[in-house]
Order: C-alpha cells, then sequence, then structure tokens
C-alpha cells in the first residue's frame, strides 16, 4: 500500500520520510488547494530526502481551465522544477465543458518529459468521472489519478472510488484516494474499495489543520493501519 503525504516545506518532507511516507506531494499555498512550490524548494529537498518526491503544477486555484499564459508559466515550472530534482508532476486541466482537456493534457505530458504525472483532483470536477478515466487511460505517462471520488472527502464515495479501482485494473494507472481519510478510517476504507494507494495532507498533521506541522503518531497510525491491509482479500 503506498502512502503519499503532502508536504509544504523541505521540512515537512525530511520528517514524513522519516516516520513513514512512500512518498512526497510538494505543494505550495494548501490553503488554495495546493499551487506549484518554489524551484529552491525542490532542489533542497531533493538534496535530502531519499523517497520520491511529486511536484504540484498549478499556477492558481481560480479553475482547472488554463490560458495560453498560464500553460508557459506551467511548462516553464515544470523545466525548472525537473532540473531541482522532481521526481514526478502532479497536474490537470479541464475544458469549459469539465471534459479533460486533451490538447493541455497532451502539452504538459510533453513538458514533463518522460517523467510520470499524476492527475490530480482536477478530476474530481468532471462531469463524468468514469469518462475523464477512460481519457487519461489512453496515455502512458500517465501513472496515477489522485480522486475523492468527486466528493469532498472520499468516505463519501467509496462506491465511486471502488469502481475506479476496477476500472483501473490491467491499465497502469493506480487510483489513489484522497481527501477525508483518517487514520481510524483508512484501512477499512481501502478494505472496501480496494485501492492500494492513500493522499494525506490534514489528517496526518497536529489538530487536523492544514498548515499544523506533521504528527509523528498520526502518520505511525497510518503506516501501522495500511500494514495490516491484505491485498488477496481486495
Amino acid at each position: 500500500m503506498l502512502f503519499e503525504v503532502i508536504a509544504l516545506s523541505p521540512e515537512d518532507a525530511r520528517f514524513a520520510a522519516r516516520h513513514g511516507a512512500d512518498r512526497i506531494e510538494f505543494v505550495a499555498t494548501i490553503e488554495e488547494g495546493g499551487l506549484t512550490p518554489s524551484w529552491a524548494f525542490i532542489e533542497e529537498t531533493a538534496a535530502a530526502c531519499a523517497i520520491p518526491i511529486h511536484v504540484m503544477i498549478r499556477p492558481h486555484s481560480r479553475s482547472f481551465v488554463y490560458s495560453e499564459s498560464d500553460m508557459e508559466q506551467m511548462i516553464s515550472d515544470m523545466a525548472g522544477l525537473k532540473q531541482a530534482g522532481a521526481n514526478a508532476f502532479v497536474l490537470g486541466a479541464l475544458t469549459p465543458g469539465r471534459t479533460v482537456d486533451e490538447e493541455k493534457l497532451k502539452r504538459l505530458l510533453d513538458a514533463a518529459d518522460g517523467l510520470p504525472v499524476t492527475f490530480h483532483r482536477a478530476f474530481d470536477e468532471a462531469q463524468d468521472l468514469e469518462a475523464a478515466f477512460e481519457t487519461l487511460a489512453r496515455y502512458a505517462q500517465i501513472r496515477t489519478i489522485l480522486t475523492s471520488g468527486g466528493k469532498p472527502s472520499a468516505l463519501d464515495a467509496a462506491d465511486m472510488i471502488a469502481r475506479l479501482v476496477r476500472m483501473s485494473r490491467g491499465t497502469g494507472i493506480e487510483i489513489m484516494a484522497g481527501s477525508g481519510l483518517t487514520p481510524a478510517t483508512v484501512a477499512e476504507f481501502a478494505q472496501a474499495t480496494g485501492v492500494r494507494a492513500v493522499h494525506f495532507g490534514s489528517g496526518v498533521r497536529r489538530g487536523g489543520a492544514q498548515t499544523a506541522p506533521i504528527d509523528a503518531e498520526r502518520l505511525a497510525a497510518v503506516r501501522t493501519a495500511i500494514g495490516g491491509i491484505n491485498p488477496a482479500a481486495q
């Protein structure tokens, strides 16, 4: 079971790595849902952190519909962040009609220059999640879809996430559940849905607050909970 943790700073990333995270999603401005972090932060983190660093590519929080100037900024950021040590990118783009914007997605995948890509929770704003999945499954570079099943909390979308997990089998895409999971709920949720990757932000921070320090006890509790899941039972 893959355990991904949001980091807001190099210190966050190092702490999460020491206390059980398998992978980092590095973002800035979590209060706006996560925006592109600084190249310097990624360079510092890559030099000191042994686990993979997946970096958010999102220029603003207004929407997931991007202008040409947005695209130019995203592509420029990807080049700099790859040089700084990013192992993968976290991105997404939608049309005004809330379908996957394939024209912009192809350009972003080209800019990723061979690095793997997670399609982020823009997915949850798509008009039809199953149709969006089928579109994304055509792109081998997309290795992960981060989703709460179209709901604010993944806990309220177990049926949809289970359907997406079934759809993903044999495609090369991992469905990663995030939003609303807690150390107390993650094991039962994973058993019910079959997900083999989970994503935590506020759920592993002190008091469940978005910008609070990461809590070693909460990290350990998630690691213990998912460590007891039997993949054969999923």
